[in-house]
């Protein structure tokens, strides 16, 4: 299991807690803590799963009404709780963060929706993440030659700091 992939289902086990109950019930920042000490206790991911959770927290509006756009047979509530909190973190990697390729994003989206949904969850993410690539590619596309050119010029600094022989 890679350390991103972990990251992510702490993230989603996270938001799925905080989902369910009242936001004012627990800080979310408790609720990821608990997850780690419990689930990942020695596990150190730099941040990651608080950023992604963060992330989601902060464009959930945006994200709920792509979900609602593009699962236009579910309306949000009716949604599994696990399936809308795979979605979300989806969602806001493909849009939103600047260093996960859009695929990586809904390849990692069902391979936890394949491990932690029902048995159709996979194919529900897959479906409502594949329609969101599909419609706004363009913009994918740019989010991805930066992430490129980002990558590239980071390889060249290194090469050009390494010691000459």
């Amino acid at each position: 299991m890679s350390h991103r992939y972990l990251s992510r289902t702490l993230a989603v086990q996270t938001l799925f807690e905080f989902d369910f109950s009242s936001s004012e019930e627990r800080d979310i920042d408790e609720i990821l803590r608990y997850n780690f000490q419990e689930f990942a206790p020695e596990f150190n991911d730099e941040g990651f799963a608080q950023e992604l959770v963060k992330g989601v927290l902060e464009h959930k509006e945006v994200i709920d009404i792509s979900i609602q756009k593009y699962a236009t047979e579910w309306p949000l509530e009716q949604i599994t709780g696990i399936d809308r909190n795979i979605l979300r973190l989806g969602i806001f990697e493909m849009m939103f963060h600047e260093q996960i390729p859009a695929r990586v994003a809904i390849n990692e989206a069902i391979e936890i929706a394949k491990a932690y949904g029902g048995e159709a969850s996979s194919k529900f993410v897959n479906g409502v993440l594949g329609a969101l690539y599909k419609d706004i590619l363009p913009t994918i596309k740019d989010k991805e030659d930066r992430l490129k050119k980002v990558q590239e010029e980071k390889k060249e600094k290194k090469i050009s700091n390494s010691p000459k022989l």
